[in-house]
């Protein structure tokens, strides 16, 4: 068996990531977080996403760093989710961690 996928999941996201399918995709990442160490996430490029999947993602992100897992998007947030981002005031009070989450960028001092 290949040792990255016995403790690696990758979940696509469907294009819709809104309130209406945050408990399908929470109970996807409740059952990768319980059997890998270390998820990635593909959002679509033309998803359409509202507030509740951010603070998903969010409250996952808190859930992986307890529990010391990795989750990470596998290519930095873009169209939609971008701008979700910005309208509801994330991208200005962005820390390191989160730019490197969301935007996949380094901060280097």
């Amino acid at each position: 068996m290949d040792t990255k996928r016995q403790y690696c999941e990758s979940i696509g996201l469907p294009d819709a990531l809104n309130i209406r399918s945050m408990s399908e995709l929470h109970s996807k990442l409740s059952e990768a977080f319980r059997s890998k160490d270390e998820i990635f996430l593909s959002i679509p490029a033309g998803a359409e996403a509202d507030l509740s999947f951010i603070q998903l993602i969010e409250a996952a992100r808190r859930q992986a760093k307890s529990d010391g897992k990795t989750f990470n998007l596998s290519s930095p947030a873009s169209g939609n989710v971008l701008k979700v981002l910005k309208r509801a005031g994330f991208i200005e009070s962005f820390d390191q961690e989160d730019l490197k989450f969301w935007l996949h960028k380094e901060v280097t001092l």
